[in-house]
């Protein structure tokens, strides 16, 4: 990376690490520099949208590949911190029983067999890993063996998603219904509605965020990623001089949707909620909104892009909560006509950075 790439990183840690916590935790709450605990809230949601939006950006900007399902793998990781989370309740629930309350509600005598390991932190901590990289892994290998490509491939991972969104919503499946999992009381047997813990949380999803870049900043700039951006020109020329497509294809599939499925896992115990509206397609269109209003093939833009779309959103469900879905679709017009390099684009006409150069 460029040197302005690693000032922006150590700025980045400073404010995670440093500037954050004081103002949230030091800083009295009368004090016009105090961070309320709404802030962190919403800037550790908007940071885990941004894991999401960088893994957008490693598979469709760097490799061609639009995915409109991305929502279900974000959503997988979070069901599967949340299976923990439900477990950490105890008897603290409405029945008072060591089942979660939608099992005694429906009159389930025993665990489904695949909570088993629910209740220990590391198992679910790979499950988060495991479950959206093996999903992926399967379908991938199907759809990229069958050279299924373009508007096709994204037809078929929004089916997918869609697909999961409705088994999920059906009490049988052991994930809480339409309600899903909520009301959570500790992780780790620390309570999680502490200012503490809601900024421990903070900042692990910042250093998420902030490693992710870095590591996706080395594997775009490796030998890798230039095949992933020739794949994403010319596919045929790659193969014709030798190189798998399949193998490069199907390994940042991979990597994308564990980036998802991690992201989801910090944004359960930070949002205290999981539900099948993750896994709504409207999610998914979103993440590609993010990748494109900040502009795509960047790695920096995504993440802009997730920050400023979904803090106007904040702004907007408040102000005017029944323009938000116009403004949404004007502003993914605008970008598609106007600005196809998205806000970093625009940034770098301005200054004078060219396409070629390095950020």
């Amino acid at each position: 990376m460029s040197l302005k790439s690693w000032f922006g990183v150590l700025a980045s840690l400073l404010a995670v690490l440093v500037v954050a916590p004081v103002l949230n935790l030091m800083v009295p709450p009368d004090s016009v520099f105090h961070m309320s605990d709404f802030a962190v809230l919403l800037i550790g949601k908007i940071m885990c949208y941004a894991i999401c939006a960088l893994a957008m950006d490693l598979i469709w900007g760097y490799t061609g590949i639009l995915s409109l399902g991305h929502g279900l793998f974000f959503a997988l990781g979070g069901y599967a911190m949340g299976m923990y989370l439900m477990r950490q309740i105890g008897r603290d629930g409405q029945y008072q029983s060591d089942m979660p309350d939608f099992m005694v509600f429906l009159n389930w005598k025993e665990f489904p067999w695949h909570w088993a390991g629910s209740d220990s932190f590391l198992f679910q901590a790979a499950m988060v890993v495991l479950v959206p990289g093996l999903l992926a892994f399967i379908f991938g290998y199907f759809a990229f063996r069958s050279r299924i490509k373009g508007v096709y491939f994204s037809i078929i991972t929004q089916a997918m998603t869609f697909a999961a969104m409705l088994l999920f919503f059906r009490n049988e499946t052991g994930f809480g219904g339409n309600n899903g999992f909520t009301d959570f009381k500790r992780i780790l047997g620390i309570t999680i509605t502490t200012p503490q813990m809601k900024m421990f949380l903070f900042v692990l999803t910042g250093l998420t965020l902030i490693g992710f870049f870095v590591f996706a900043r080395w594997l775009i700039a490796s030998k890798f990623g230039r095949v992933l951006q020739a794949i994403r020109d010319a596919e045929g020329r790659v193969m014709f001089t030798g190189y798998d497509p399949l193998r490069y294809k199907l390994t940042i599939w991979v990597i994308s949707a564990v980036m998802c499925g991690i992201a989801g896992a910090l944004y359960v115990p930070q949002v205290g909620i999981i539900n099948p509206s993750e896994m709504s397609p409207a999610a998914s269109i979103e993440m590609a909104i993010w990748a494109a209003v900040g502009g795509r093939a960047t790695l920096i833009g995504p993440i802009v892009g997730a920050f400023f779309v979904n803090g106007a959103k904040s702004w907007f469900t408040q102000a005017f909560p029944e323009f938000w879905l116009y403004f949404l679709g004007a502003l993914f017009i605008a970008v598609t006509l106007f600005l196809p390099q998205g806000i970093i684009g625009l940034v770098r006409k301005f200054t004078g950075h060219k396409d070629g150069e390095k950020a």
